[in-house]
């Protein structure tokens, strides 16, 4: 079979008119123009044979085959574009803002942008915490410059890379669960997805449970769990020294994987983004689960 190599401009240009929802905005961007983008979109789509973007009146939808070829032209975009700066000599200065998720782990990923920080005292940051389909909806605002936020199961514009992780079932060391009573639930507001695994493993063990603790914040749910209000499902990086772990010997079936996603706006980002794009992905690499995918660049 023959090579097929894909020219970074092309790439580029792909995912600029993704990201801006379309070629005018995105000739704009790169300094094109608007015939020269579709040019490049009709040859990137003769090189792949396939329909990368298509049109419902105005409005640019992306195809099935799109959504995948846009996950690994970020990646190569983003190796392209830090080959480049390294090579160039790059700095960092300026603004990021980065939007983290409260129903995964705060704390570990602040480590890591500390730690950034603390190496590149030229980079101004504002981290906003929440929830993280509200992390998203302020990515696609544009009011996040990065974003790191559990993936749902639909479509999940602007991922670059993901990770898996196992969430445990998590009860004070001291706290007794009886199989006969209903599972108190110590749980994020509804439409979480550790909610959603707990409740669907329950079912299909023909468990009964009831909601008796929820908050938006991981550390209210550790402390809850620590009081004794019930049981949650944590990551091993949330599980704190006064907590046990329940298993299926207690009567609790393992919980299904969840995805993290790295996600950012490639056209948008600044070169210290990248910095702390590269930083935060090694920290995620290291910090992976052994028995689980260390990243993925699936859809």
């Amino acid at each position: 079979m023959r090579a097929v190599n894909l020219p970074t401009d092309l790439l580029r240009a792909f995912i600029t008119v993704i990201d801006l929802g379309g070629y005018t905005r995105a000739a704009d961007a790169l300094g094109r123009t608007q015939p020269a983008i579709s040019l490049q979109m009709k040859r990137l789509e003769d090189l792949l044979d396939a329909v990368l973007i298509t049109h419902e009146g105005r409005e640019l939808k992306v195809t099935e085959q799109g959504e995948a070829l846009a996950v690994y032209a970020r990646q190569v975009l983003r190796l392209n574009d830090e080959a480049v700066a390294e090579l160039k000599g790059r700095s960092a200065m300026g603004l990021l803002r980065v939007g983290l998720p409260t129903d995964f782990s705060v704390a570990f990923l602040q480590e890591a942008i500390s730690r950034f920080a603390g190496e590149h005292a030229d980079v101004t940051m504002t981290i906003h915490c929440d929830v993280s389909r509200h992390v998203l909806d302020w990515l696609h605002a544009d009011e996040l410059d990065i974003a790191v936020a559990l993936l749902n199961r639909d479509k999940n514009p602007y991922l670059v890379r993901s990770w898996e992780e196992r969430p445990i079932w998590a009860v004070a060391a001291d706290k007794q669960i009886h199989k006969s009573s209903p599972v108190p639930l110590v749980t994020h507001p509804e439409g979480c997805e550790y909610r959603r695994r707990m409740t669907t493993a329950l079912r299909a063990e023909g468990r009964d449970w009831r909601i008796a603790y929820t908050n938006p914040e991981i550390g209210g749910l550790q402390r809850a769990v620590s009081s004794g209000f019930g049981v949650t499902a944590l990551t091993r990086k949330t599980l704190l020294p006064d907590m046990r772990v329940l298993t299926a010997r207690d009567g609790f079936p393992a919980l299904e994987p969840i995805r993290i996603g790295l996600f950012y706006k490639h056209q948008r980002l600044s070169g210290a983004g990248l910095m702390l794009v590269d930083s935060l992905i090694s920290h995620m690499d290291e910090a992976a689960e052994p028995d689980l995918p260390k990243a993925k660049s699936a859809r």
